[in-house]
């Protein structure tokens, strides 16, 4: 059978004619498997190992890549809710403020009502004072004044215990008017 194939490969109808000779070709196939086991097994293998590293490496990057996408709308949303959180303090913290700041105000007026109505108070009783007093002076002017006019009616010296019943009648006819 190899005769048969030489002899078809060395015809001009055969292998022949496309300019192959049989010998070189089975030797360049013999070769060829060779090489291919050999760099099957100490070629391919390896590279295919890393290329199947890099494969798993890819997608766990990938995988972790969208885990981290996950954890970041995640927090995200933390954040936005601690975010409202405070804005919601915040805004309970001001309106204590306002509700104190008007209680402040409140009290203030208050105490200054308090303070008017005891200055008002002061000055009633200031002046009730004031006008005893005045009435006061002005009854003993009045006395003064009634000895003085009963000194010169009379011609004569007033003493004090005649000027002191003098006194009482003027001032008894003057009340009973």
């Amino acid at each position: 059978m190899v005769s048969l194939i030489s002899q078809f490969a060395t015809s001009s109808s055969g292998l022949g004619a496309l300019g192959l000779n049989f010998g070189s070709f089975v030797i360049q196939l013999i070769t060829f498997i060779i090489a291919l086991l050999v760099l099957k097994k100490w070629a391919f293998k390896p590279i295919m190992r890393l290329m199947n590293e890099r494969r798993e490496t890819i997608a766990k990057g990938v995988e972790l890549g969208e885990q981290m996408k996950k954890d970041k709308q995640e927090l995200d949303a933390k954040v936005e809710t601690e975010l409202q959180k405070a804005r919601d303090k915040a805004d309970a913290i001001i309106a204590a403020a306002h509700d104190s700041a008007k209680e402040s105000i409140r009290q203030a007026e208050a105490d200054a009502a308090t303070r008017a109505e005891g200055i008002i108070s002061s000055a009633k009783e200031q002046t009730k004072q004031d006008i005893e007093n005045a009435k006061k002076k002005l009854e003993s002017e009045i006395v003064g004044m009634v000895a003085a006019a009963t000194e010169v009616l009379t011609r004569e010296k007033v003493d004090t215990k005649k000027d002191a019943g003098l006194i009482a009648r003027a001032l008894a006819l003057k009340d009973s008017q």
